[in-house]
């Protein structure tokens, strides 16, 4: 072989070393591309008002780090799970709405998210900090309302989680209908074999024997809406609504996602 045939050949073969050499890296590190956490000092301080307790939840390996607002006579919770980005700094927010809703709100931050401990190794490791969590939680509020909250990367968990503890309510805010296919859309030339987070939200979902809801922004350019649609076909009974002009991050500040969540509740 020599001259062209030879350089062509030469750079095929280079090539698919360096897709080779970034593909096992994506399955060896994908973490940092799913999970994008902001870090908090040990010592940060949360000064959200003296009816938002901060607390500690140990589980194998790590300690998570909680939010709790606790109100005199709650009718009932919202178990918040939040989404791939930041920290309970910036996701427990919105608090006076669920003062006026009378609900309270807890929230924790993943392994490595804010001033959890540890690192995040594996789906099941995930699922199973979530469940203890809600283990913690729950039997507080036996016999009120319990509404389990997911958003974004959250949905797939709180679907899982919904599946097995049966709450009163699941809302699944912007979510996908599996990571696999989610992965399909925005990175098609990997294998969906290399991933190690399949998250399969539809699965969940079809599971979830009580009241689902399904929130979408219209513009969301991250998750497209045709993920709640999938996900309704797969749990038919699920309600699915739209807020017009949101997009990814914002669906919690638009006046008719805040009406919704209000009445649902209040229904409850």
């Amino acid at each position: 072989m020599s001259g062209w045939p030879r350089l062509a050949a030469g750079a095929a073969l280079l090539a698919f070393s360096g897709y080779a050499l970034a593909m096992g890296w994506l399955y060896l590190r994908q973490e940092q591309l799913l999970f994008q956490p902001d870090v908090l000092p040990a010592d940060h301080r949360f000064a959200l008002g003296d009816d938002v307790h901060e607390l500690s939840l140990d589980v194998p390996g790590a300690r998570l780090s909680a939010l709790h607002l606790k109100l005199p006579r709650p009718k009932g919770v919202v178990f918040f799970l939040h989404g791939n980005a930041g920290s309970l700094q910036n996701w427990f927010v919105n608090i006076d709405f669920y003062r006026r809703a009378n609900y309270d709100l807890f929230m924790l931050d993943y392994r490595g998210y804010g001033k959890s401990t540890g690192r995040i190794d594996s789906e099941a490791q995930l699922r199973a900090d979530v469940r203890m969590a809600w283990e913690q939680v729950a039997p507080q509020y036996t016999g009120l309302p319990r509404v389990i909250y997911g958003r974004s990367l959250g949905t797939g968990l709180a679907a899982g989680l919904a599946a097995e503890v049966g709450p009163e309510l699941t809302v699944l805010v912007s979510p996908y209908s599996s990571m696999q296919a989610l992965m399909r859309e925005h990175f098609p030339l990997v294998p969906s074999a290399l991933l190690r987070y399949p998250l399969d939200t539809g699965l969940a979902a079809a599971q979830i024997g009580r009241p689902l809801l399904l929130v979408h922004g219209t513009q969301d350019p991250l998750i497209a809406p045709a993920h709640s649609v999938a996900l309704r076909a797969q749990a038919p009974a699920a309600r699915l609504v739209y807020i017009e002009g949101a997009a990814h991050n914002d669906v919690h500040q638009f006046d008719s996602y805040l009406r919704l969540f209000s009445e649902t509740l209040a229904a409850l």
